[in-house]
């Protein structure tokens, strides 16, 4: 299963990549599979330190703002006691992972992770139909330059009911701040 996460990688100069991550996962989470662009951060990040940090988090703003890269302010970090990594503060679980095996013979690069060591911050709020599009939202506005514009648009379109009916005011931003990237992102250039 994939299971949708936040990925936190540091590079050689310690700075924190922050990034949304669909692992394979099993239901025992002692492994799972990434599956990063080569072109990204995280995947760059993970070839040089082979470690790293998934995060299950319910919060959708935070979601929406590691899919593209957009912050008003930083989340809050910790360091991780024993590996070089970040843990997110505002987190429900937490796995800090090695890499075990790295396989760049595609575009995707295919990383094998062993679990170190885990910890949970909180419960597990959950997901109503908002957060829901909110996520499928975040996931569209990754793909801008892989998927064609009309898909992503009429997806958005869809995705806009269950977030106006069922969402709260992060869903609202969120949802608000990904509809403005993805039109910016698909905007004929000037």
């Amino acid at each position: 299963m994939i299971l949708e996460g936040i990925v936190t990688t540091v590079n050689s100069e310690g700075q924190v990549n922050i990034a949304p991550m669909g692992p394979l996962v099993e239901s025992s989470m002692e492994a799972f599979v990434l599956r990063p662009f080569q072109t990204s951060q995280s995947f760059r990040n993970q070839q040089i330190s082979g470690h790293g940090v998934l995060h299950v988090v319910d919060n959708v703003e935070l979601l929406a703002r590691a899919a593209i890269d957009c912050w008003d302010e930083p989340p809050q970090l910790e360091q991780h006691p024993s590996v070089d990594g970040q843990i997110l503060v505002d987190c429900c679980r937490w796995y800090a992972f090695t890499v075990r095996q790295l396989d760049d013979s595609s575009e995707r690069a295919t990383i094998h992770c062993e679990v170190i060591e885990q910890g949970r911050k909180k419960d597990f709020w959950g997901f109503n139909r908002a957060r829901h599009a909110v996520l499928e939202a975040a996931i569209l506005a990754t793909r801008v330059q892989l998927l064609p514009a009309e898909d992503i648009l009429s997806q958005m379109q869809q995705l806009a009911s269950p977030v106006e009916k069922t969402g709260g005011d992060a869903e609202h931003r969120a949802f608000a701040m990904l509809e403005r990237y993805i039109d910016a992102s698909l905007a004929p250039p000037e």
